[in-house]
């Protein structure tokens, strides 16, 4: 049988790394997901998917997304059944991550690079007669 699910979008809340009583880091969040199809003359709309990340997977989620930091996820779909406060029967779903990995620019991410030093061995050319071509 086969359960792989693949989602691209972006953190919904800032993620926050939890344990168990054991000792296993887990994080729970949310990803916005923009659907395929758009209606004409309508917004377009977005699905938010609950996920799960445990041990590795957790802490890098943590230190390395944000709210609205874009994300792709690896996991399986997870079906839960239970009974809320009002003994109304109900069922969660949610991706559980094997892997998440990095889809906006590091400028997105907030990561701050620096402009290349100029090249002190070439002289500005001010003029587009002086090119060879």
């Amino acid at each position: 049988m086969i359960n792989s699910v693949v989602i691209m979008g972006r953190l919904t809340y800032e993620p926050e790394l939890k344990a168990t009583p054991s000792g296993v880091s887990v994080v729970r969040f949310q990803v916005a997901v923009d659907r395929n199809f758009q209606r004409s003359g309508e917004e377009r709309k977005a699905d938010f998917i609950d996920c799960t990340a445990w041990r590795k997977t957790a802490e890098f989620v943590c230190k390395y997304f944000h709210k609205g930091s874009m994300i792709a996820v690896e996991g399986s779909l997870q079906t839960d059944n239970y009974t809320d406060q009002n003994g109304e029967k109900r069922k969660s779903v949610q991706v559980v991550a094997n892997q998440a990995s990095f889809c906006g620019s590091k400028a997105e991410s907030g990561a701050q690079t620096a402009a290349p030093a100029p090249d002190a061995e070439f002289e500005p050319i001010d003029d587009d007669d002086d090119l060879p071509f």
